[in-house]
């Protein structure tokens, strides 16, 4: 469980990829379903959320409801 959010984008970067192995290719989640896996990592699962969709590793569509792993991280 993450106490902090790193700062440097480099060891983000790094946490990021460690969760991201927790979603399955070619499956659409539900932000109730993302939000459940999140919440092992931090307690502020919204944030992570936010991160790994700028950070590239999770598409959302534009209503914000579904998301998916994007592949190719």
């Amino acid at each position: 469980m993450l106490k902090v959010i790193p700062k440097k984008n480099k060891f983000k970067v790094e946490i990021f990829n460690i969760i991201i192995a927790k979603f399955e290719e070619d499956v659409i989640y539900t932000e109730k379903e993302v939000n459940l896996i999140l919440k092992g990592f931090y307690h502020d699962y919204a944030i992570l959320r936010r991160y790994l969709v700028d950070y590239g590793f999770l598409s959302r569509d534009s209503y914000g409801t579904e998301y998916m792993k994007i592949s190719d991280k």
